[in-house]
């Protein structure tokens, strides 16, 4: 045991010896090592300071000479830089002398302008003076005559703008309004019976004419006196006419010269008698018979008054027409077109049947039919709608609804029908005379026929004075002097006529 332990302490000495010689030769060697890598880090260091300083030498070397490149570059282009701004100098310097060329030039071209201006000033002085010698016209006089040109030229276009416009309007419109007219007429044929001046009263024998006369003529001219008619005793057998323009009063004149001769009874205080009870019976049927015509146009709730001016009506004219039979038509005829555009029958027929009641309204009361038949629907409590159709039915005053131009076609519809009307002779001659007068007074018109019973004028115009476009216009014109300038029924139509023709004599 203690040997094993002697063992082991003297290997552990001899280890621990063995490892501090060791080390100590070990530190000897480094120290050594250590001198010799010093010595050599500063070798190494010198060198890299040479070579850092060669290097250093060399990039200053290279950017010396980049920037003398660089500097040379710059060099180059500013100088070319400032031969390009020299050559535009000098480019400048010649457009510059140019101009003053230029402007020294059109100074001359000026001075010369302003010396030729006011030598054609003087020429046309002197032209001016000869052309007002040579034309007879002054200055001012030529002058009014070239705005009359123009004014005539604006004329023509304005001529053209409404054939443009009527054309194009036709082609919208006419086909539609033509149906729903056609529509209105085909519906409501009348029978016309043209009123006249005159009744006629059968006798049951000739007997009787010598008792109407009475003793002396007292019967006949006390008959006279209390109607207001004539009456007219002559060879007709059995057969007495009662002659008057006021409908109402031969009515009442009819009914009291029947009432006479049922009576037997014949002389002055009977025939007064008669007479005041006939009318008197006449005011009283006017108020059913506004009843029945509105049972029969379905119309209702009307002021009584507005009813007895529809009664009278029966014994109104217009141009010979029956107002009564004329304004039944017109309601008709309204409420027909009414039910084409979807609108209210009641109100248009309404409308229609009072358009003429201004007729009836007593003779002290002044101004056109129309407005007067307005005021009096106003007056009994007739809607606007209705007052204004009644005063828009001849265009009086504008009109505010449809019905009102509703009315107004049915009305004419009625009283241009073929046989609806009728005027005395007088009359009519001067209105055919002062159709074809109006068409002769414009200039360029050669010759004017009224025709179609002066329905309608035709205007032969010159070829060599009026184009188509200014017969056009001719048309127009004279449409518009006929609407302001005369009263007439239904419509007139304007035709202008131009026919150039060429003649040749072959000999």
């Amino acid at each position: 045991m203690n040997i094993i332990v002697i063992t082991i302490i003297a290997t552990v000495a001899g280890l621990i010896v063995g490892f501090v010689v060791s080390s100590f030769m070990n530190n000897k060697t480094m120290n050594a090592k250590s001198v010799e890598a010093e010595e050599r880090a500063k070798l190494i260091i010198a060198d890299a300071e040479k070579t850092a300083n060669t290097l250093k030498k060399e990039k200053l070397i290279e950017q010396k000479e980049e920037l003398a490149k660089q500097k040379l570059a710059f060099d180059s282009e500013v100088q070319n830089k400032k031969n390009q701004l020299q050559n535009a100098e000098k480019s400048i310097k010649q457009k510059e002398k140019k101009i003053e060329d230029k402007f020294l030039e059109i100074a001359k071209k000026e001075k010369l302008l302003v010396d030729k201006n006011e030598e054609i000033s003087k020429v046309m002085k002197g032209q001016t003076t000869k052309l007002e010698k040579i034309a007879g016209l002054s200055r001012d006089e030529a002058k009014k005559h070239l705005i009359e040109s123009i004014k005539y030229e604006a004329k023509t276009d304005v001529a053209k703008i409404i054939h443009a416009a009527k054309e194009e309007a036709k082609l919208k419109a006419n086909q539609e309004a033509l149906l729903i007219v056609l529509t209105a007429i085909q519906r409501s044929a009348t029978d016309y019976c043209v009123e006249n001046t005159v009744s006629v009263v059968n006798l049951e024998n000739d007997e009787v004419k010598g008792r109407i006369i009475g003793r002396e003529g007292r019967n006949i001219r006390t008959f006279e006196a209390a109607t207001g008619v004539d009456l007219i005793i002559d060879d007709t057998p059995e057969a007495v006419v009662i002659s008057g323009f006021d409908p109402f009063r031969r009515e009442v004149a009819r009914k009291s010269l029947l009432k006479l001769m049922q009576d037997g009874r014949i002389h002055p205080s009977r025939i007064e008698e008669l007479v005041k009870k006939s009318q008197k019976e006449l005011e009283e049927e006017l108020l059913k018979e506004g009843e029945n015509v509105l049972l029969e146009l379905g119309i209702h709730n009307m002021h009584n008054e507005l009813l007895r001016k529809i009664g009278r009506m029966r014994y109104r004219t217009s141009y010979g027409q029956n107002l009564l039979n004329h304004a039944m038509e017109v309601a008709h005829l309204a409420g027909i077109i009414a039910a084409e555009l979807g609108l209210d029958q009641r109100i248009a027929k309404r409308a229609a049947i009072l358009h003429d009641i201004g007729k009836c309204v007593d003779k002290d009361v002044e101004g056109p039919h129309a407005k007067l038949g307005a005021d009096l629907a106003k007056k009994y409590k007739e809607n606007n709608i209705i007052c204004n159709a009644i005063a828009a039915h001849h265009e009086e005053v504008d009109a505010e609804s449809p019905y009102a131009v509703i009315v107004q076609a049915a009305d004419s519809i009625s009283g241009s029908r073929p046989g609806a009307r009728k005027e005395s002779i007088e009359s009519y001659v001067k209105r055919l005379e002062k159709l074809e007068e109006i068409g002769d007074s414009f200039e360029g018109v050669g010759k004017t026929f009224a025709i179609q019973a002066g329905r309608e004028i035709r205007v032969i115009v010159e070829p060599e004075k009026v184009d188509d476009m200014q017969s056009s216009l001719i048309a127009n014109n004279i449409a518009k002097r006929i609407e302001t300038e005369m009263e007439y029924p239904g419509q007139i139509k304007v035709t202008v006529i131009r026919e150039k023709r060429s003649v040749s004599i072959a000999k």
